[in-house]
């Protein structure tokens, strides 16, 4: 953080830590929110806080552990709050278009084995396709694999993963 700071010192940091913020599963009758027209009042809307500060930042760091394969379920509970017509995307006749384009993402995530790119690593995969459907294509990744092998160098390959990012900085 310390770094990011130094090499973008104009920016505006927003921490969000879904846990503190409580974030609740979708329900059925909260659809109509996110399906549904909006307006100006719409950014009071409880349901609709989220994606509105999602559309309105310009860069996002994801740091998200893979759990079972792919993402912890209250990262995908957010997803569903920020995932909104007419904010985050829309639809055309030809189909959904992002409406968040020219925007910036670092996915950092630790992984208990190798995973890289296999087909069975589904988180990474998850949040790459759905912020490209938001528009945003300028998606890095920062994997810190193999943490439960036993005999595995944790704190290296942790620290491995804090020069990534820091180099990551000087370009985000």
């Amino acid at each position: 953080m310390e770094e990011y700071k130094k090499n973008n010192p104009g920016d505006e940091i927003i921490i969000l830590d879904l846990y503190k913020e409580n974030i609740d599963f979708l329900r059925p009758e909260d659809l109509g929110e996110i399906f549904g027209p909006k307006n100006e009042e719409s950014r009071n809307n409880p349901i609709l806080k989220y994606a509105y500060q999602f559309a309105e930042a310009d860069k996002y760091v994801i740091a998200a552990p893979m759990w079972n394969l792919s993402i912890p379920a209250i990262l995908k509970a957010y997803i569903d709050y920020i995932s909104v017509t007419g904010i985050t995307f829309k639809y055309t006749s030809e189909g959904p278009v992002g409406l968040l384009n020219n925007k910036k993402a670092v996915h950092i995530v630790s992984r208990g084995g190798e995973y890289g790119d296999a087909p069975y690593e589904m988180g990474d995969r998850y949040l790459r396709t759905i912020l490209g459907f938001f528009g945003i294509q300028d998606i890095k990744t920062i994997a810190i694999e193999n943490v439960d092998l036993v005999g595995a160098d944790v704190e290296g390959k942790v620290e491995e993963g804090i020069k990534e990012a820091k180099n990551i900085t000087k370009v985000f």
